[in-house]
Order: structure tokens, then C-alpha cells, then sequence
């Protein structure tokens, strides 16, 4: 299956909002942050507003969504998609670029003894040494081994790598913010049935405590997928509208299975609509599910995709 995506070639991005609310009752915890807690600010038109979910955290969610615990592997629709794979001495599993925040400049993968993906960038990309920055020939490499790592960013910090000035932009990202926001003050007892008045800072007695959680007019998820961007990465067809399905597939997962932010933050989308292209009709999860293997498929019989990596970490 493929999808007609002739509308957005002209288009710089495309822009999705996700209207959410609580799965039960009316309030919900937002992110915290060290030192500040709560992000709360003004809006633009005075009224109280509340980050309730990062860019950074997002991103992290996105690519969660697309790792199938259970079996250690890409999701379904995804089987076959290149990372690089680290392993311990025993031949466990120790991590994966899809896991690591900084996907393929994980110390994992470039600081231990086994250099084999540090020197295979190095070769491919060693026309950028003393040179200005391809970022044509850098998107195609990253795509080729690490293809998760074009949409959601990557800075490759070693000197050994062009003086560590190779980086990516994010493709898709997304943040949730609420507007029209009140603090739900609340709190408890952490009970010690044993001995009540315990020394409270060795974990014994009973505790107190308070919390924040918040009520929102309205809840909203945004989502930017740069089409500019992919457009500029110059790729063979069919990587560009793979890219965009891949993008949405991961949109349409999150909302659909991936919204438990935290312990109380269950939230569910109630609408879901493109704001630009005004009116764009984005596709079901499960039509971006069906059309992701066919698509994966034609990319590594055209050589685009490699094999999936693999490298023993230890430390140097």
C-alpha cells in the first residue's frame, strides 16, 4: 500500500494537533523539571498555560513505541529496519542505538574498544575531514545504518568525525501542552504501621507529603514533520515518502498505545486533524502498518538499508 503524498511536495511541513484529555476523572501530572517542577507560563493571550510534555521527552516516546520488548526487536511493521545492535562480553544484549538517547553517538556504541562503527563513519563520511559539512552524503549514511536516527536527530560529537561537526535536525517532533490551567493541590501520608514517630530520614515513621497535579481547559499534542528537511536530504525515491510513512506511523502509534505519560497522566486523543496542509486526510495506523515492509523491502533491494550492526562493548 502507498499513499498519495503528491500535495505535500510543495509543502514546507506537515503540521497534525491531537486534542487530548485524562482517560478518568479531570486531572493530570505534567512533567517536572530539576529545580523548576511544573513548567507553568502565559500564553500570548494572558491566559494560563502548562507544558505537560517536552520535545526531548516526546522523541524519546516516539521511538519507544516503535520497540517490541517482549521479543527484543523492532515492532512488526518495522522487522528489518537497520541500528546498530551493542552486546556485552557474555553475548547479551546490552543496548541499542533505537534505546540510546543519543542514538548513534551513544558512548556504547562510539567510546568502547570495538571501533568497527566508529571507523565504518569514518570511512564514508571522510570527505567531510577538512571540508564543509555534506549533508546530503550525511543523511544518506545515517539512513543507511541508523535510518530512526534522520527523523528524530543526531549530533555526532567525535573529533574523529569531521571535527564533530556532523548533526541532523529533527524531522518529526512534538510537544503537549495545556491552556487554561488550574493546580489540583493534594498530597498524602506515607504510613509506617510499625513505629509512627521512626527517624524519618533512615526511611522509618510516617511522612507527609504533598503534590500538584493540574485541570486544563484543553490539552493539545503537536506534531511537526519537516518536509522541507526530508526534501533536502536529497534521497533516491522511495526513502522520502518512507520517511513521511514512517513519521505518521509513529504519530498514529503514540496516540493510539502510547499515552500512559506517567502514573497520573493517562491521557486519550479526542480529535485528531492536519493543520497543514489544511484539510490533508491522514492515514490510519493500520494502512502506515501494512505499507511500512513493502516499503522497507524496495529499500534494501535497492541497497539504501543495510543489516542491522553489531559490536561487543568493553570499556577502553
Amino acid at each position: 500500500m502507498s499513499f498519495n503524498f503528491s500535495e505535500l511536495k510543495s509543502q514546507p511541513r506537515l503540521l497534525i494537533e491531537a486534542e487530548l484529555q485524562p482517560l478518568q476523572g479531570t486531572r493530570f501530572q505534567p512533567t517536572g523539571f530539576p529545580d523548576l517542577g511544573a513548567a507553568q507560563y502565559e500564553g500570548p493571550n494572558g491566559q494560563s498555560m502548562l507544558l505537560v510534555e517536552s520535545a526531548q521527552s516526546m522523541a524519546n516516546r516516539l521511538e519507544s513505541v516503535c520497540w517490541d520488548e517482549t521479543v527484543g526487536d523492532w515492532v512488526e511493521p518495522l522487522r528489518g529496519l537497520p541500528l546498530v545492535k551493542v552486546y556485552k562480553q557474555d553475548g547479551e544484549l546490552l543496548t541499542n542505538s533505537l534505546l540510546e538517547s543519543h542514538r548513534l553517538n551513544s558512548p556504547y556504541i562510539l567510546e568502547g574498544k570495538d571501533t568497527a562503527v566508529l571507523e565504518r563513519l569514518k570511512a564514508e563520511l571522510s570527505s567531510m575531514e577538512k571540508q564543509p559539512v555534506n549533508l546530503r552524503k550525511l543523511a544518506e549514511t545515517v539512513f543507511r545504518y541508523d535510518t530512526n536516527a534522520l527523523l528524530h536527530g543526531l549530533f555526532l560529537a567525535k573529533k574523529e568525525l569531521a571535527g564533530g561537526r556532523l548533526r541532523l535536525p529533527r524531522v518529526l517532533s512534538a510537544f503537549i501542552e495545556a491552556e487554561g490551567v488550574a493546580v489540583a493541590q493534594n498530597g498524602g501520608v506515607k504510613n509506617d504501621r510499625v513505629d509512627p514517630s521512626g527517624d524519618t530520614h533512615k526511611g522509618f515513621g510516617n511522612v507527609p507529603f504533598h503534590r500538584e497535579e493540574f485541570t486544563a481547559k484543553r490539552i493539545v499534542g503537536y506534531f511537526n514533520i519537516d518536509l522541507a528537511e526530508i526534501h533536502s536530504f536529497g534521497l533516491a525515491d522511495p526513502a522520502g515518502d518512507f520517511l513521511i510513512t514512517f513519521a505518521l506511523y509513529k504519530i498514529r502509534k503514540l496516540l493510539q498505545e502510547g499515552m500512559r505519560l506517567r502514573t497520573a497522566c493517562d491521557l486519550e486523543p479526542v480529535r485528531v486533524r492536519t493543520t497543514r496542509p489544511e484539510g490533508w486526510e491522514l492515514p490510519m495506523e493500520a494502512d502506515l502498518a501494512a505499507a511500512l515492509p513493502e516499503y522497507i523491502s524496495r529499500l534494501k533491494d535497492a541497497g539504501m538499508l543495510s543489516d542491522s550492526l553489531t559490536i561487543q562493548y568493553t570499556v577502553k
